[in-house]
């Protein structure tokens, strides 16, 4: 089973007690009351698992499983009482690992978690590493796909190569791009990191592993190396 998992569903009284559920599986389940909250977090992406329900106020079900696709490879499951013939395919198709309709008995959702987060471990146990190439000036992603860097980009980059894994503060990456550290929001910083990560996301269907941390910097948390 997951260490962590985020549920996402608007019934207060099912989500208790499925999290109840969960935690004698020695699951820690955070309950997230609709998709705005999840987003709200000051680490969203932080969970090894997520549960979502699909009728949800503000952004829906289907959205944020897109949301989540380009943020995290971690198993999504869909646990709705929506009903439609293509309510699968849909769900399927916005990157969600498997779907229940409701009612549904809380041990199928934890034979399903437990199965699908044992899927998608050894998937990810099999990926391969994006890689830096320095004099190309390109990164390249797993599935191959080259990427064009600019020179900014090759320095945030290297920032994150250097770390391995590891969180970069906003200061390292202010010393490293040659800029003024400050006890205020970098907005020119994060502008660049945005930009970073969009232009990574337009270029290839694997999720990128370049995640903001709240107060702290960033973290690149896929395997790079450098080529």
């Amino acid at each position: 089973m997951p260490d962590s998992l985020a549920l996402v569903d608007d019934d207060p009284e099912y989500s208790e007690f499925l999290a109840q559920y969960l935690s004698t599986a020695g699951v820690r389940v955070h309950r997230y009351a609709d998709s705005a909250e999840l987003l709200a977090d000051h680490e969203p992406f932080r969970h090894g698992f997520y549960l979502v329900d699909l009728m949800l106020p503000g952004i829906d079900g289907l959205e944020l499983i897109r949301v989540l696709r380009k943020r995290t490879q971690v198993g999504v499951l869909v646990v709705s009482g929506r009903v439609a013939p293509d309510v699968f395919a849909s769900v399927v198709d916005a990157g969600a690992d498997m779907y229940l309709a409701k009612p549904v008995n809380f041990e199928q959702v934890a034979v399903v978690i437990r199965a699908v987060h044992r899927r998608v471990a050894a998937t990810r146990g099999r990926s391969s590493a994006w890689m830096l190439d320095r004099r190309a000036a390109q990164l390249v992603a797993p599935d191959g796909v080259r990427i064009d860097m600019s020179d900014l980009d090759m320095a945030v980059m290297a920032c994150f190569l250097t770390a391995q894994g590891q969180s970069v503060t906003r200061e390292q990456l202010c010393q490293q791009l040659g800029r003024p550290v400050s006890e205020e929001p970098d907005n020119a910083l994060s502008a660049t990191i945005y930009r970073l990560r969009r232009r990574i996301e337009r270029a290839t269907d694997c999720v990128v592993p370049l995640q903001s941390l709240s107060r702290v910097g960033y973290v690149f948390k896929g395997e790079l190396i450098e080529g």
